[in-house]
C-alpha cells in the first residue's frame, strides 16, 4: 500500500513539474533561451499595461513537452490500464495530442521557435514509474498522473490564451483550450472514483493487501 501512495504522489508531482527547461540538449536550450529573449521587449510592453504577459516561446516549448508526454503515458494507458474507461480515455488522448502536436509543431516552425524533441527528464522518471505497475495499482496511479497533468496543461493554455503577445500563438491555445478542457472533465470522474475507493479502503483490508 505504502507503494501505491508513494507512485502515485511521484507520478503526480513529476507529470506537473514544468517542462520548459528540460532540453535534451545544451544546443537546443541555447536556442529556446535566443528564442524566448525575442519576446521579452514585448511582454514589457503588456506589463505597461497593467497586465503580466506569458512569454510565448516558453509557452510553446511547455506545451510540446506536455504533448510529448501526453502520447507516452496515454500509450502506456492502452496497454496497461484494466479499467475500460480508462483504455478509452487513453486511445483518446493519443488521437486529440496527437493532432495538437502537429498544429503547434507546424506553427512553431513557422515562428522559429525551438520545440524540445524528446520529453524532460522527470517525465521520462513518471513514465518509467508507471511503466512498473499493473492492475489496479495501475489504474490508479495512471488516472491521477492524468488528472494532474490536465490540471497543468489547463493552467498554462488559459495564460497563453488570455495574456499571449504573439496573435498566432494566442490562437492556437485559445482553439485547444476547449478540448484540453473537456479532456480534463473527462478523467476527473475516474480519478475521484480512484481516490474514493482508497479513503474508503478499511485497514484490514490494506494490511492484508501489504502482507501479500
Amino acid at each position: 500500500m505504502q507503494r501505491t501512495l508513494t507512485l502515485a504522489a511521484a507520478a503526480a508531482l513529476l507529470i506537473a513539474a514544468p517542462v520548459s527547461a528540460q532540453s535534451q540538449s545544451g544546443t537546443q536550450t541555447q536556442t529556446q533561451v535566443r528564442t524566448a529573449t525575442g519576446f521579452q521587449g514585448q511582454n514589457a510592453l503588456q506589463a505597461g499595461r497593467g497586465q503580466a504577459a506569458v512569454n510565448d516561446a516558453l509557452f510553446a516549448a511547455a506545451a510540446a513537452d506536455g504533448g510529448l508526454t501526453e502520447l507516452s503515458l496515454s500509450q502506456l494507458g492502452v496497454q496497461r490500464a484494466t479499467d475500460p474507461e480508462l483504455k478509452q480515455f487513453s486511445q483518446q488522448m493519443i488521437e486529440d495530442h496527437t493532432r495538437m502536436n502537429a498544429e503547434l509543431k507546424s506553427l512553431a516552425a513557422q515562428k522559429g521557435i525551438a520545440l524540445p524533441q524528446m520529453i524532460g527528464y522527470r517525465s521520462q522518471f513518471c513514465a518509467q514509474s508507471l511503466a512498473g505497475l499493473s492492475g489496479e495499482e495501475f489504474d490508479r496511479c495512471y488516472a491521477k498522473a492524468q488528472l494532474v497533468a490536465h490540471m497543468e496543461a489547463v493552467g498554462q493554455f488559459e495564460a497563453e490564451a488570455q495574456r499571449g503577445m504573439d496573435p498566432d500563438v494566442k490562437a492556437l491555445a485559445a482553439k485547444a483550450l476547449p478540448r484540453i478542457k473537456e479532456h480534463l472533465k473527462m478523467i476527473k470522474p475516474i480519478a475521484k472514483k480512484y481516490m474514493n475507493e482508497k479513503e474508503n479502503e478499511s485497514p484490514s483490508a490494506s494490511t492484508e493487501r501489504q502482507s501479500r
